[in-house]
């Protein structure tokens, strides 16, 4: 892993960083404040659940992935279809370096000129890193879904998340 987010390169999410994305999602579910999901799915199911326009990886100077980000569809109704949903992780070596600024700041770009309105996600309270980074990025808090889920066993809260497109009126 190189130094700074400034080496950091932000460019479309291709199947050839497939094993690495993985890797770092999988480092995310493990760290037990990411996400509801045990194990990172399969390429082939991680591949089909994102838009393909919305999906940026941050690659260091020598083209390791540092992390990534992606959208999905809220849901097939018209009404939704300026809504999408997304991920963004980071390598645990790469974390507090802006990475996932300049992530979130490559699909705010994308979702914009898709004329996507409202991207939301949806975080464990106890993620403050993740929280903090999505609020600098014009992210607001809508509120707290209580026990929404049980995760390991153990009822779990997520904080509901969006960024309305200034832009898309």
């Amino acid at each position: 892993m190189g130094s700074g987010s400034a080496s950091a390169v932000i460019v479309p999410l291709a199947p050839e960083y497939a094993e690495q994305v993985l890797a770092i999602y999988q480092a995310g579910i493990e760290e037990g404040n990411a996400t509801f999901e045990t194990v990172a799915p399969a390429w082939e199911e991680f591949d089909a659940a994102k838009l393909p326009e919305h999906r940026f990886a941050a690659l260091d100077a020598d083209g390791t992935v540092l992390g990534w980000v992606a959208a999905s569809r809220v849901s097939d109704r018209c009404a939704y279809a300026g809504v999408a949903e997304h991920s963004v992780y980071v390598h645990p070596a790469a974390r507090g370096r802006g990475v996932a600024s300049a992530l979130l700041k490559a699909l705010v770009h994308s979702t914009e000129q898709a004329g996507i309105w409202t991207i939301q996600s949806g975080i464990f309270p106890e993620n403050t890193a993740s929280l903090a980074v999505h609020q600098r990025a014009g992210f607001r808090v809508i509120g707290t879904r209580e026990r929404i889920g049980r995760h390991h066993g153990v009822w779990r809260d997520v904080v509901l998340l969006e960024r309305r497109s200034p832009a898309i009126t």
